[in-house]
């Protein structure tokens, strides 16, 4: 059986006391168990990583799958000592940014650069509205607006973005994933970051009047 199967069964505790990197070392010697245990620690993450970069969960659970597929096929090409977390973001930016590619061949999805151009007329939705106290509906519609504002930033900035502001990588750790130096990377962010405010600014003035 597929060792993604064994996710939800229950860890021992030594399992559950060892680091990304020891599993790895592990999952590298077929340790099925260990592979288990690094994907419930890391398929949130992966997924909303990609969630993030396409703004389609339904395709994003699909690619966060093929990427632990990929880290067990490819478990004796990771390198003992190097960070576990930055090979896995870096397998799973690289099929995020493959399907951005996949779909603007296909001519049937927005390029991100198109996309920023056309935002007053083609916003893409988060979610659909869900019935609720006002409250909710408001913190619902801001999260949106938020995910839409993302959605309009170019993928390489979009990229650089995600992994600092929502994944917490250091911009070292960045610079590993994206391969580019560390300079480009904070230059990227703070790209992004001047897109977004510019986008969002008239959303938080509002949200400031009410």
């Amino acid at each position: 059986r597929s060792p993604l199967a064994l996710e939800k069964e229950p860890q021992s505790p030594q399992i559950l006391s060892l680091s990304d990197e020891d599993l790895m070392a592990r999952v590298a010697e077929d340790d099925e168990r260990a592979f288990s245990e690094l994907v419930g620690r890391f398929k949130g993450r992966v997924t909303n990583l990609i969630s993030r970069v396409l703004n389609d969960r339904e395709s994003s659970d699909d690619l966060a799958q093929e990427v632990f597929v990929r880290v067990f096929v490819h478990r004796r090409n990771y390198r003992t000592g190097s960070k576990f977390s930055t090979w896995v973001f870096t397998i799973a930016a690289n099929l995020a940014k493959n399907e951005i590619r996949r779909r603007v061949r296909r001519r049937n999805w927005f390029s991100l650069d198109a996309l920023t151009e056309v935002f007053s007329d083609s916003i893409i939705q988060l979610a659909d509205p869900t019935e609720g106290s006002e409250q909710v509906l408001e913190r619902e519609q801001l999260q949106g607006a938020v995910g839409e504002a993302i959605a309009t930033v170019p993928e390489k900035y979009r990229l650089a973005l995600v992994l600092r502001d929502i994944e917490g990588l250091s911009y070292e750790e960045i610079a590993e994933v994206l391969g580019v130096p560390g300079g480009t990377v904070r230059s990227r962010i703070n790209r992004a970051r001047s897109m977004l405010k510019r986008k969002l600014q008239p959303l938080l003035r509002k949200q400031e009047a009410t």
